[in-house]
């Protein structure tokens, strides 16, 4: 059944892929290499601090042996008990010989806090007098220090009671070695090292590794920014070639198409629709001479024949539309629409007045449509298949084929086009090369709708 009836289609279609620019290409380019470069140096930083701050606790660990022993030579018994003479032996040899040597080298973090410690957790000793006597809970790794003996050092966490008087220095190194008093007994020995030595050395070692760096990788940069528009070029006109090559492909086709429906329609058709002809007047003569079997024969000959060229000139629409240039766009469309309704599926079209006047561009709607309705026919199972063409804009024509056949995903697509059937996917560049548009839609269970807009020139 043929309706003609006009109705709008939402215009959500998606734009057509343009072919790479060079420009863009190449910012892109320069873009993800300087986001390379910035990624490189703030990563090279915190890698250099992590690398100054494992540094730094080796060197703390092992200083705090070495003034453990410097320290452990002015140890008395009596700090056990903390004799006031035990405790001032002790700061002299802290303030003398501790103390002062760490604060002078520009190359050692000063160290602000020294402790001794009981193993119960008792301050025997510190420079900060308002802790001697106090006790507090020590850690397990203090307590596995002083039974096993060895080194170890940490940032310290300034929010423990027994750091109450360091919290104003923000951040600390402690390191922990034990040491023995004169009767064997061990004792903790601690110190609190300046930690923004370590940030400003691992900012130092930065500053001096960051030029050459950063210049390398400017280098590398600048060296490469013209193979990289070399070869955006490069891809640009291979594109270019690509859609070149697709067109003149489309264009053999129609080419051989028309050829082939020449041939069958001056050579085939013709011949078979003579041989129909001619068995009509032998069919007559056998009636006449009352012969029925061989008049039943060649009528059902002739029929068979009259068939076949009705097949045939289908066939030949479907090849190549003769009313395309002779008769217009809709007669041509029309066309297209009979296979369909000869398999039962009921059909609409309406084309726009203002579309009937013809345009450059009706063989690509054309193409188009047969390939659209060629596809419901063959694989929607649709019910009902129908056509618009219309202006809805001076400058404009569209085409949108709607059938509400079973529909499908995107995977089955791409597995149709794996199986070879790429029709629409083919055209869609010699779309973009007319400067239109074509948007495919379709959800499972509810059809299928192409839309193509194409200038109206």
């Amino acid at each position: 059944m043929l309706r003609r009836r006009h109705r709008r289609v939402p215009d959500d279609r998606p734009a057509g892929t343009a072919p790479p620019r060079i420009g863009s290409a190449v910012a892109r380019f320069v873009v993800g290499s300087l986001v390379a470069v910035a990624v490189v140096v703030v990563g090279g930083y915190f890698a250099l601090r992590k690398v100054t701050i494992d540094d730094a606790e080796r060197g703390t660990s092992q200083l705090v042996q070495i003034d453990g022993r410097l320290v452990q030579g002015s140890l008395r018994d009596g700090l056990l008990r903390r004799d006031p003479a035990a405790i001032a032996e002790v700061d002299d040899a802290v303030v003398s010989q501790v103390l002062p040597e760490l604060g002078k080298g520009s190359n050692v973090a000063p160290i602000k806090r020294v402790k001794i410690w009981a193993a119960d957790g008792t301050v025997l000793y510190s420079d900060a007098p308002q802790l001697i006597g106090q006790k507090f809970e020590l850690g397990a790794e203090e307590r596995e220090i002083l039974e096993e003996g060895g080194a170890e050092a940490e940032l310290s966490d300034l929010s423990k009671p027994e750091n109450q008087y360091e919290r104003q220095y923000d951040k600390l190194l402690e390191a922990h070695t034990p040491i023995r008093t004169p009767n064997g007994t061990p004792v903790l020995f601690e110190i609190y090292q300046q930690f923004s030595a370590v940030q400003s050395g691992a900012t130092s070692r930065l500053r001096r590794l960051a030029p050459p760096l950063i210049a390398g990788l400017i280098v590398l940069l600048v060296s490469q920014v013209p193979l990289a528009w070399s070869m955006a070029k490069r891809l640009q006109r291979g594109h270019r070639d690509r859609e070149i090559l697709l067109n003149n492909a489309i264009e053999a086709s129609e080419q051989e198409r028309r050829r082939i429906a020449s041939d069958l329609h001056d050579g085939v058709v013709q011949d078979v629709a003579g041989v129909a002809f001619g068995l009509a007047p032998l069919a007559e003569n056998a009636e006449r001479r009352g012969d029925e079997r061989e008049a039943r024969l060649l009528k059902g000959s002739a029929s068979t024949l009259r068939q076949g060229v009705r097949d045939l000139r289908t066939l030949l629409v479907e090849i190549h539309p003769p009313s395309l240039e002779s008769t217009g766009l809709e007669a041509a469309l029309s066309d297209l629409l009979s296979p369909l309704r000869a398999d039962g599926i009921e059909t609409e079209l309406h084309v726009d007045e203002h579309a009937t006047r013809g345009s450059g561009n009706d063989a690509l709607i054309y193409r188009v449509a047969r390939e659209a309705l060629r596809n419901a026919q063959k694989y929607a199972e649709a019910d009902t298949v129908r056509v618009d063409v219309t202006r809805p804009d001076p400058e404009t024509t569209r085409l949108v084929v709607t059938d509400d056949g079973k529909g499908f995903t995107p995977d089955d697509r791409e597995r149709r086009g794996e199986e070879g059937h790429v029709g629409l996917t083919l055209l869609q560049s010699l779309v973009r090369q007319s400067h239109g548009t074509l948007a495919i839609r379709s959800h499972p269970g509810k059809g299928t709708t192409v839309q193509l807009e194409v200038p109206a020139r």
